[in-house]
């Protein structure tokens, strides 16, 4: 079993993705039935998810420096 990737961050967004780790809702509430390898999957979309968060955000301050 890999190790949770929660970073004790926990806020949840309009689509039920957290804010800290990543991972949705569902993921979450899945993690502890889940394989080795579906745990590994659910790391890897996390990240994905956490990069693309990042890149929004500052093509946001891009976009409006004032914020």
């Amino acid at each position: 079993m890999s190790q949770s990737p929660c970073i004790r961050n926990c806020c949840l967004d309009q689509q039920d993705c957290c804010l800290g780790c990543g991972r949705l809702l569902t993921e979450i509430t899945e993690w502890h039935q889940a394989s080795p390898l579906r745990q590994q999957q659910i790391i890897a979309l996390a990240q994905q998810r956490r990069a693309m968060r990042q890149q929004q955000d500052f093509m946001r301050l891009w976009e409006d420096p004032s914020e």
